[in-house]
């Protein structure tokens, strides 16, 4: 899965065209992620099949209608993201049961040391991603405006743990060596996703 960050800058960039209240819209596009902090499993809230891959299908039958709310929209561009990311981006470092490290070397693939890699990049990477797509953090600082809406998936009144809990991460981020993708690799799926997610938002709201 991206990371919020990611997350965030692919809603902003969407939103050049949308033209949305951007920190409803940067608030869903990072709520799909609050089942991890209230004990659930991403069942639900990813609207996964098969317990890994979203049904982005089964998100439309029930939300279709509502996507002109920002926060419904951007939880779409979320899970939208997040199928990009693993059906092409991942591909690209992991191969078999090894990861393909940046320079060059391979290590054997387990959980832990895949999510070690993916994790450390995330926070090396996330001042120079918000610096690039001059992203607004006023989310994480002012107070919290949930969204008046009721989901089934996730637990809207606890949205103020999720802005908490990614407030501390982007504030403790730091540049540090990138071990597995590098900026441009990043810039290049955020540029390339907004733009599929995009022309797909035209087709559902033609």
């Amino acid at each position: 899965m991206a990371s919020s960050v990611i997350h965030m800058c692919i809603a902003k960039n969407i939103n050049k065209n949308l033209h949305f209240p951007e920190n409803m819209l940067l608030l869903g596009s990072i709520a799909p992620d609050i089942s991890k902090h209230v004990g659930q499993t991403k069942e639900n809230s990813h609207f996964l099949t098969d317990g890994k891959t979203v049904d982005i299908n089964r998100f439309l039958r029930k939300y279709q209608s509502m996507l002109n709310h920002p926060f419904l929209m951007g939880y779409f561009i979320h899970l939208y993201t997040d199928l990009l990311w693993d059906k092409y981006f991942v591909s690209e470092i992991i191969e078999k049961d090894t990861i393909r490290l940046l320079d060059g070397t391979s290590v054997k693939r387990d959980p832990e040391t895949y999510h070690k890699l993916i994790y450390n990049d995330y926070t090396n990477l996330n001042i120079q991603l918000i610096d690039y797509y001059q992203l607004d953090l006023s989310l994480f600082y002012e107070e919290t405006i949930l969204p008046n809406i009721t989901m089934e998936e996730i637990p809207i009144q606890k949205l103020s743990l999720l802005i908490d809990h990614t407030g501390v991460i982007i504030e403790n981020t730091k540049e540090n060596k990138s071990y597995t993708f590098n900026l441009e690799q990043i810039i290049t799926f955020i540029e390339t996703s907004s733009e599929l997610i995009y022309s797909v938002i035209q087709e559902i709201q033609s």
